[in-house]
């Protein structure tokens, strides 16, 4: 096990270095100096994705669009996770609508998806919307812990 982590910044996409026992200290970014970690969703596009989807804590990715109405009713499900998790996972979120060409570029044929990378690649993906209980066993599963 290394003795620091990289992380993305999800204000402004920079890589940082944290020192596993700085982890809990609520870091900041070496560059915009906000919070490394949140506790809410965050945007994304096909200008931040790549660099979001880098570093050592997984990132889920909802992809939604504002007329789906399993999405909206989802939404504060994703967001009760991300304040939960806010240490050991990154949520981010993908409007479909405004994004198409990097849904179809993450093959989502259907929404609410959920796709869950680590290093920059895709390891488990989950279509539909899940109860909240649900949401964090199938994290769990995946290797993100509470």
């Amino acid at each position: 096990m290394t003795d620091s982590i990289v992380v993305p910044c999800a204000h402004c996409a920079t890589l940082n270095r944290i020192p596993n026992d700085k982890r809990q200290a609520q870091p900041q970014c070496g560059s915009c100096k906000q919070p490394i970690f949140i506790e809410t969703a965050f945007d994304l596009d096909e200008a931040t994705f790549g660099k979001q989807s880098k570093g050592d804590i997984p990132l889920l990715v909802d992809v939604w669009a504002s007329w789906c109405g399993p999405c909206r009713q989802f939404a504060p499900t994703f967001s009760q996770a991300a304040l939960q998790l806010s240490t050991q996972c990154r949520f981010g979120k993908l409007d479909s609508e405004a994004h198409p060409a990097l849904s179809g570029e993450l093959g989502v044929r259907s929404i609410p998806s959920l796709i869950l990378f680590r290093n920059g690649k895709e390891v488990a993906r989950q279509s539909g919307a899940l109860p909240l209980t649900q949401l964090l066993s199938w994290l769990k599963q995946q290797g993100v812990h509470n």
